[in-house]
């Protein structure tokens, strides 16, 4: 998150006295991530966050937020877009297309254990099956062809041999694609994006403590679905397994964090031989894909009051890594 759009509280307490929120009293920018502008909104009546898109075009922001309230509807720990009198989910906020969602309870836990792994896969499979009746679609938009549209755009500012590493795996993605094990693969409406910053933890109301004494926590929410699209499901999983499960210094994979969130996965939706098979694929195209990204941010900025900005090498080490040692799920079915 950044801010690129300044919004004055006179802006913004229009907004929260049309949607009847009450009186606005805080509003605060937040750091971090790169897309959009983003502020946290407290009113007498609750908390929210106010996103403005600087990218995003009011005919595709639709699919996002209906998405969004969709997910929520049906129970999932989702931030729920809140509506004007005529039941609109986008709004208008300082000439830019907006947003006002809920802000959810928790924090995130940055040092995940296989507990939250497990945790993570079994929320993603239950989102996966939430959105199976939801009917809009939209590419990925950053996807295959965006890929092939930007990797010219970064390439002159690699040496020789990120350029042969980003021109052969863009090779061996459009390969993958063009298969016929690929054009198989379960698929509907992913989040594309669900990294540790964008879950959170907090403790279950339910329960003072476990055997230990300590708080038990459980997953409270799914942030920023700003990325969502319909792609594979797996995709989704890959690009989980890439930043859940993995040793940040070498990019190399966390077995036990990986087989958790597979395993927490696999017992709400089962895995199809397709997704199993294809996973190594998947995960490379998963640290691609950041990669990518990130080399365009970091190499076409643009100027924000609030920004940081993230490292393009991370998802360097992850591809070659996914690529040197390649990781295939060991799903341990019972046989009934």
């Amino acid at each position: 998150m950044a801010v690129y759009t300044q919004v004055s509280h006179d802006e913004a307490a229009r907004l929260v006295t049309r949607l009847g929120l009450g009186e606005l009293t805080t509003l605060a920018g937040i750091e971090g991530g790169i897309e959009n502008t983003n502020y946290f909104v407290d009113t007498t009546r609750g908390r929210y966050v106010l996103t403005l898109f600087e990218r995003l075009t009011a005919e595709q922001l639709p699919f996002y937020l209906l998405l969004m309230k969709h997910l929520a509807e049906r129970g999932l720990p989702v931030p729920g877009p809140k509506v004007d009198a005529g039941g609109h989910v986008l709004h208008l906020v300082a000439g830019k297309p907006a947003a006002l969602v809920d802000r959810l309870q928790g924090r995130h836990h940055l040092a995940p254990d296989a507990a939250d792994c497990a945790s993570v896969g079994a929320t993603l499979a239950h989102m996966h099956e939430a959105g199976r009746d939801y009917a809009p679609a939209q590419p990925n938009l950053r996807g295959l062809a965006w890929w092939i549209e930007t990797v010219p755009v970064v390439r002159p500012f690699l040496d020789a041999g990120q350029r042969a590493l980003i021109d052969d795996e863009l090779a061996f993605q459009q390969q993958v694609a063009a298969s016929s094990a690929y054009k198989a693969l379960p698929s509907g409406a992913i989040h594309a994006d669900l990294f540790r910053d964008n879950v959170m933890f907090d403790r279950d109301p339910a329960s003072d403590a476990d055997a230990d004494g300590d708080a038990i926590v459980r997953l409270s929410g799914l942030l920023d679905f700003y990325f969502a699209a319909t792609d594979t499901f797996v995709f989704d999983i890959a690009v989980c397994l890439n930043d859940w499960c993995i040793d940040l210094e070498s990019g190399r994979m966390a077995e036990e964090r990986a087989a958790a969130l597979v395993a927490g996965y696999d017992q709400v939706r089962p895995l199809t031989s397709a997704e199993l098979r294809l996973m190594p694929a998947m995960l490379r195209a998963a640290a691609f894909r950041f990669w990518v990204s990130r080399l365009w941010d970091l190499h076409l900025p643009r100027d924000a009051h609030v920004l940081t900005a993230h490292d393009p090498s991370h998802f360097e080490r992850v591809l070659r890594a996914r690529i040197e040692m390649p990781w295939h799920p060991n799903l341990q079915r019972s046989v009934a």
